[in-house]
């Protein structure tokens, strides 16, 4: 696209696997490129997780920087606006759904990762709106850019790359998987549950208690979940 290079091999999504390219193509781009950047499927909460606690645990892989990717519809849906009406003017609801964007970036930083919000600016949304979740973003000390490249292509992504450059010369990353590889099978789901997903417990039956030690012992307990 655009002369741009490629490299495509592997990548599920993160909901039936890690959701992420294989390692043999990210050690590759990282050899033929000043910069490289890599998908994580679906939210930072599920595809990042993985992506982060699998592969790059895995591959030994530091990320330099995150580029989280907003939009003020999908926002406002998280608020509680209905699907038909997300092409109305709703602060309320958009004030709402911030809580998720915080979350997520509260996430990545907990892994010790530098953050930039890549706002998709749709034709629908408003001054208004976009002004309202760019002083969000300052508000959590989060640098923004505004990126329309589903209509510019990479014009409309230079001032989200000129982001994450200078984020990535600052040099404040300093990523940390998010639990030891010692921690039990069952530690590390409930590092994850907890951590990520704010869960209060973890509940497990007999029979996936079972599973997992049996996993364990033959020399699998090592492995991230």
């Amino acid at each position: 696209l655009e002369n741009n290079p490629c490299v495509v091999h592997g990548g599920s999504f993160a909901n039936i696997a890690h959701g992420c390219k294989s390692v043999i193509a990210t050690r590759a781009a990282v050899k033929m490129a000043d910069y490289v950047v890599t998908e994580a499927g679906l939210g930072a909460d599920l595809g990042a997780e993985k992506f982060l606690n699998i592969k790059c645990r895995q591959a030994g892989l530091a990320p330099d920087a995150v580029v989280l990717v907003a939009t003020i519809r999908a926002l406002k849906m998280h608020g509680g606006l209905a699907k038909s009406d997300l092409g109305k003017v709703s602060y309320e609801a958009l004030d709402t759904g911030l809580a998720n964007l915080d979350r997520h970036i509260e996430n990545l930083r907990r892994l010790g990762l530098s953050v930039v919000g890549g706002i998709n600016r749709f034709t629908r949304d408003t001054e208004g709106e976009v002004n309202a979740m760019q002083a969000y973003c300052e508000k959590l000390s989060v640098p923004d850019a505004l990126c329309t490249h589903w209509a510019e292509g990479g014009k409309g992504a230079e001032a989200l790359a000129r982001s994450v450059v200078k984020l990535i010369e600052e040099g404040t990353a300093s990523f940390k998987p998010l639990y030891p590889d010692s921690l039990s099978v069952l530690e590390k789901i409930e590092t994850v549950a907890k951590s990520i997903y704010r869960a209060d417990r973890v509940e497990t039956t007999r029979a996936v208690k079972n599973q997992l030690a049996a996993w364990e012992k033959a020399g699998f307990g090592h492995l991230p979940v």
